[in-house]
């Protein structure tokens, strides 16, 4: 799904949200530049693999949290971790690099990734501000229907606390 086809999917789906459209952005450090609606309830994502490339992962935290992926990996009983190619993000999420996203996930149609979401975006308004399936735009959702986007396509979804 591209951006278009992701407001199209949620204006169907009657979900509340607001858009900020923004130069691309590629990492934490160009979203800094910009000034946001919900600055507290913004995601940093990582797209991971094991090391035999058999199981993917798509950790969601808040965006001023580090991931230890060597602690992630003890505390969820994985297999060592990094992050995955760049063939891989787009062959499993039709993504690229510096747009991953948990609306990623409507584009694995093998249910090859388990999603992890970070416990602490529960903690104040349960908004999330994530791309759109591209990195020129925030899209706010409320976090009950993210996850229940995500339960709704089948992938496998953890809260955990990082």
């Amino acid at each position: 799904m591209n951006k278009q086809d992701i407001y199209n999917y949620i204006e169907n789906k009657k979900i509340w949200y607001k858009i900020m459209e923004h130069d691309a952005v590629f990492n934490m450090k160009d979203l800094s530049k910009i000034k946001l609606l919900y600055p507290s309830c913004i995601a940093k994502n990582l797209f991971v693999c094991d090391d035999k490339k058999r199981n993917y992962y798509l950790i969601t935290v808040k965006g001023d949290k580090r991931v230890d992926l060597k602690e992630f990996k003890i505390k969820n009983n994985t297999r060592a971790l990094s992050l995955a190619s760049e063939k891989d993000l787009f062959n499993i999420m039709n993504l690229f690099p510096g747009s991953v996203t948990p609306l990623g996930l409507l584009s694995d149609n093998d249910l090859k990734v388990t999603f992890y979401l970070d416990k602490a975006f529960f903690d104040d308004e349960k908004i999330i501000g994530i791309h759109p399936n591209d990195n020129t735009a925030t899209l706010w959702i409320k976090l009950e229907d993210l996850v229940e986007i995500i339960k709704e396509h089948g992938n496998q979804i953890n809260i955990v606390e990082f």
